[in-house]
């Protein structure tokens, strides 16, 4: 090495890192064409962890402290280096710091639903938001499986990779958490805590720790919603057949309402409507015929109005259609309809 090489190369006796930038996973320190003095002064902060790196692998790791560096205090270097106990010189090698600090608020959403089994509702397309928090808690592998030589790795170069690890264990939470899908929001709690316990191993592969996991939000998608409130209102029906003619109605009357004022409904497509405001008509005088007899104790009960075969036949198949969108289960649909047989005998 000549004289102005030797003069411009400085040795470098304190080695620390301020973390003057937010959002810094990693950061290596500048060495340049710099050696390290022996001896020199490591300072750790509290949240912080070093690693020095020799000819890329990864040697001493140092926690929160202050250090000189000898070769006692760097045991794998000295072997790495094959150093002797009077070994006093100068030396390179890679220094990086991490940052141990928890990284708070990251976010994480469903940008398309994710179709997960219901035990309710079979499959359901779910949507989902919350954030999350981690640390690095293993620098060894996280620079061996992420950061590798980069002069600064940031918590932005992260967020995509750990946005696909949550997202991509959100069925399997579902599915450990037992919680159907019409309690998830009574219980985001324990949905977070699944997705939790579903999510770390993968953080962990990674050297990371998933400190904690939030749900602020579980929805279905808009079409998916309409068909649960449906649902959800044939519930407060139940099994009595005028309610539920009552309910049927009474949702189609806007649509047949929008296509009369529209005017250019069809001639089949009146005669629905007609046909509807006359089945509303009778479900009303029957319910009006009802109360006039309520009314009167002394009156003998008036028996039960005949039921037409393709009156049947018509409600069957409106059965049928809410049961093939899951309006209706299986069983909800085999009991209206065997009580609908029953009156044709």
């Amino acid at each position: 090495m000549g004289l102005m090489d030797f003069i411009k190369k400085q040795f470098i006796d304190i080695l620390e890192w301020t973390e003057s930038q937010d959002g810094v996973i990693a950061w290596r320190f500048p060495m340049a064409q710099n050696e390290i003095q022996y001896g020199a002064s490591l300072t750790v902060r509290e949240s912080q962890m070093a690693v020095f790196v020799n000819e890329g692998k990864v040697a001493d790791v140092f926690g929160p402290g202050m250090y000189k560096l000898t070769t006692q205090t760097l045991p794998v270097l000295t072997y790495l280096k094959n150093w002797d106990k009077l070994f006093e010189s100068p030396f390179k090698s890679d220094v990086i710091f991490f940052s141990a600090r928890q990284q708070i608020d990251q976010r994480w959403g469903t940008q398309q639903p994710v179709t997960i089994r219901d035990k309710d509702f079979g499959a359901v397309r779910l949507r989902a938001f919350g954030n999350y928090a981690y640390r690095v808690a293993d620098p060894k592998k996280f620079y061996t499986e992420i950061s590798g030589t980069r002069e600064v790795y940031t918590v932005a170069d992260l967020d995509g990779q750990l946005r696909g690890l949550m997202l991509q264990h959100i069925s399997d939470a579902v599915a450990r958490s037992g919680i159907p899908f019409l309690d998830l929001a009574a219980n985001q709690i324990e949905f977070a805590k699944q997705i939790r316990e579903a999510t770390s191993p993968s953080f962990e592969a990674i050297g990371l720790k998933l400190e904690g996991v939030t749900v602020q939000n579980v929805s279905l998608p808009e079409e998916l919603q309409k068909i649960l409130d449906q649902k959800i209102g044939m519930g407060m029906v139940g099994n009595d057949m005028g309610k539920f003619m009552q309910y049927q109605t009474a949702q189609a009357m806007p649509e047949l309402a929008k296509s009369a004022g529209d005017g250019g409904g069809s001639m089949a497509g009146s005669a629905m409507g007609l046909g509807a405001g006359v089945a509303l008509g009778q479900v009303m005088a029957q319910n009006l015929a009802a109360g006039l007899q309520t009314s009167q104790p002394a009156a003998a009960a008036a028996p039960p109005a005949a039921i037409r075969p393709d009156e049947v036949m018509a409600t069957l198949e409106k059965l049928a259609d809410l049961k093939s969108k899951g309006i209706l289960t299986e069983d909800e649909f085999n009991a209206k309809k065997a009580e609908l047989l029953k009156k044709l005998v």
